[in-house]
């Protein structure tokens, strides 16, 4: 062991082998670490650590250097006294004999003694060659005066001992080394990426088995502790907050917000504010702005409150334009949230843009109406699958039966997780295709108990018919793309079609199976299809014309009345937007002047056009005038044709190409196209219960929580940061 006098770092041997050491989270189980974590905090902790082979296990394999002229695996022959050895290691390195038989390597240099032979056995020189060359020898080292930051490179010429320089004769080259200085405060920061990203336990950076691994990772690292790294992540959180809010300062429209209350088990309640909008490249962002810790999640001023903390904590004032809840609130509450809509936002339709229901949480409401409705077949398909996946024999029987009935499905069969209603559809629909193998299972295994009978399966088939509508709803909540706003229009419009003819079906099956759902539903469209119809009618292709035909189809002679109101609201809303003060263009003729005269626009001109007397107060009169007799923008882009039907349209792309076109209708399809459906994350849109913040965060001052998840929402958006590019590198010997 040695120390490298040009460094104020003491070289210490690298053991791979001794970093094996599994954190442990709290519950003291392995935490199941990312693979870019020792690629990462691994590569800044011991810039020399390979990244691991495989996730589960750390292969200690020695790099050796590939001789253009010595195969590594031929083992030098003791030499004699009549044969001169050859190497152009023993420039540097003498013989000396320690015992019988045995002999040592003494470097000239260093005197530092190496095994060389004992007895007929003789352990070569490439271990020699690597003192010299790998900078292992730290006389050759400080005489060569290297730069403590840069790897250790021999000399084309070096001068030994006996005299004047000699040229190499030989030459070999090294495996592919990555380097790079270690950097500790870089490694802090990506530890607190690492936590932030995979939640993991802030204590974490205290249990002894993460400190020994970190401390044989990189020993001249000094560990943190639990409020070192917690200032780490709400400094990462800050961080990334300065952009986000850079992001909202410049984004042309307004805001649209969701609010999802999250449960714990000492009875206070997070509500969790998401905004979702578009920025000056019309491109739709979702962000997590704030997670507000509420001491009486039932009280009627809950949302109230957390809406007002997001608008003061990111200045947002007179820019809110929706709300999205995610539970039903008492009449009190629902009138706090409007009246604040309302001031927050004057003349935006009297605060009628809230939504009271999020979709993805009145979907799995209808879902489960609709497994309780058939909860007794649900149990038996349930018992015949979870028979056949528990026994390892009987599933290869079973799938040996279904190629002997020429069963054509694909589908494979699975448990549900009852937490997860697309899980239960999915193993019912499996179970569906597959029920010919079921019915003759019992000639295979007579221990198989009678599975569900025909009529019975026939239930089953009706259940999935109905939950597939929903499925493929939900689904498109999943997209890690934000879908627009007149996307789900379409959804909603037939899922309540369906529904509303299911109940008038003289089955009594499929009645007393959809009722429940179809109830239900109702209760989510007379909340929201105002606002889902408005929104279709941004769209190019449908306009007004498809929502006179989904209301024909759904309310029959009903129907105009139902158009009548969504025609008055999309026109009051565009009225509202008219009267938005907006910044008027400069006079044509005074750019001209100023063209024409080569003066500044800090001149006084003469004929008084420039004073706000004389051109600019006839723009105005013209705009006034021309807006009173002609349509308006809204009319006549109702007049229009529409647009060819195309799958993959973009409707974003389509206004911002038109934005000169329809000025003022733009900026309302800029806000309109963006107000979310949904308060659920896409990997919580089939989740049955509500969610419900952990003990161990429970535990955190609310504003460690709110930083932890804020910045982990951010930084997911994040590509991340490429390793240093690794460098090849030849050492002359």
């Amino acid at each position: 062991m040695y120390t490298n006098t040009t460094s104020p770092i003491s070289y210490i041997g690298f053991k791979p082998n001794l970093i094996a050491i599994p954190p442990t989270n709290v519950s003291g189980s392995p935490l199941q670490a990312a693979p870019w974590i020792l690629s990462v905090i691994g590569h800044h902790l011991f810039p020399q650590m390979d990244a691991p082979m495989e996730s589960n296990a750390l292969v200690n394999v020695e790099m050796q250097p590939e001789y253009f002229d010595t195969p590594m695996n031929v083992v030098e022959t003791q030499p004699t006294k009549n044969r001169k050895k050859k190497s152009i290691v023993w420039e540097y390195f003498t013989i000396e004999n320690v015992g019988a038989g045995c002999r040592r390597a003494c470097c000239m240099q260093c005197k530092q003694s190496f095994a060389y032979s004992t007895g007929t056995k003789v352990a070569g020189t490439s271990h020699l060659k690597r003192h010299i060359a790998k900078g292992g020898c730290p006389v050759v080292l400080r005489n060569q005066g290297q730069d403590a930051l840069t790897p250790f490179s021999a000399p084309a010429k070096m001068t030994v001992n006996s005299g004047g320089p000699i040229t190499p004769k030989r030459r070999y080259r090294t495996s592919v080394v990555p380097y790079s200085t270690f950097d500790p405060d870089r490694c802090r920061q990506e530890m607190a990426r690492m936590i932030i990203l995979h939640d993991y336990p802030l204590h974490m950076v205290e249990h002894p088995g993460f400190m020994a691994f970190v401390h044989n990772l990189q020993p001249s690292f000094n560990m943190v502790n639990f409020n070192t790294v917690q200032g780490d992540c709400v400094a990462t959180y800050l961080r990334e907050k300065q952009s986000i809010q850079k992001l909202i300062e410049g984004m042309p429209g307004r805001i649209c917000l969701t609010l999802d209350l999250w449960n714990s088990y000492h009875t206070t309640g997070y509500v969790f504010v998401t905004a979702q909008f578009i920025d000056s490249e019309w491109k739709m962002h979702r962000k997590l702005l704030n997670v507000v810790m509420e001491p009486y999640p039932e009280s009627d001023s809950a949302f109230s409150h957390a809406v007002s903390t997001c608008l003061s904590d990111w200045n947002m004032e007179g820019r809110l334009f929706s709300l999205t809840i995610n539970q039903p609130l008492s009449e009190v509450g629902i009138d706090s949230l409007r009246s604040l809509l309302s001031e927050k936002n004057p003349n935006i339709l009297g605060g009628q843009l809230l939504l009271r229901n999020c979709l993805a949480r009145s979907l799995s409401c209808i879902a489960q109406e609709a497994l309780k409705a058939g909860q007794e077949t649900v149990k038996k398909v349930r018992d015949c699958v979870k028979y056949v996946k528990t026994s390892e024999s009987l599933e290869e029987k079973f799938l040996t039966l279904k190629q002997q009935l020429q069963v054509l499905s694909t589908k494979t069969l699975s448990l549900d997780d009852q937490n997860q209603w697309n899980t239960t559809y999915e193993m019912l629909l499996a179970a569906s295709e597959l029920k010919e193998v079921f019915s003759c299972l019992d000639t295979l295994d007579p221990d198989y108990s009678k599975g569900p009978t025909g009529e019975e399966w026939k239930l089953v088939d009706k259940l999935c018919t109905y939950l597939k509508l929903l499925f493929n709803t939900a689904n498109l909540l999943t997209s890690s793309t934000t879908p627009t706003t007149n996307t789900f229009f379409h959804e909603a419009w037939k899922l309540q079609l369906e529904l509303s003819r299911a109940f008038t079906c003289e089955d009594d099956a499929i009645r007393s199976l959809t009722k429940p759902m179809q109830e239900s539903f109702d209760r989510y469209w007379k909340n929201c299809c105002l606002i889902l119809a408005i929104a279709v009618v941004m769209d190019p292709r449908f306009k007004m014309k498809l929502v006179e035909f989904s209301f024909t189809k759904i309310y029959g002679d009903e129907a105009a009345s139902y158009i009548k109101i969504v025609d008055e609201g999309i026109h009051e809303l565009f009225l509202e937007y008219v009267a938005l003060p907006l910044p008027l263009p400069l006079p044509l003729a005074h750019g001209f002047v100023e063209a024409a005269n080569g003066e500044s626009g800090d001149q006084k001109q003469e004929d008084g056009l420039s004073n706000g007397v004389g051109l600019t107060d006839f723009d105005v009169y013209i705009m006034e005038s021309t807006s009173q007799q002609s349509k308006s923008e809204l009319d006549q882009y109702l007049e229009e044709s529409l647009l060819p039907r195309i799958h993959e349209f973009d409707v974003m792309g389509w206004w911002k190409l038109n934005k000169s076109k329809y000025p003022t209708l733009s900026k309302m399809a800029h806000d309109i196209l963006t107000i979310p459906v949904s308060t659920a994350a896409p990997e919580s849109v089939f989740e049955t219960g509500m969610k419900e913040m952990d003990r161990y965060r429970c535990s955190l001052r609310p504003e460690t929580v709110e930083a932890l998840f804020c910045a982990k929402d951010w930084l997911r958006c994040e590509p991340m940061e490429s390793m240093d590019s690794l460098v090849k590198m030849e050492f002359p010997i």
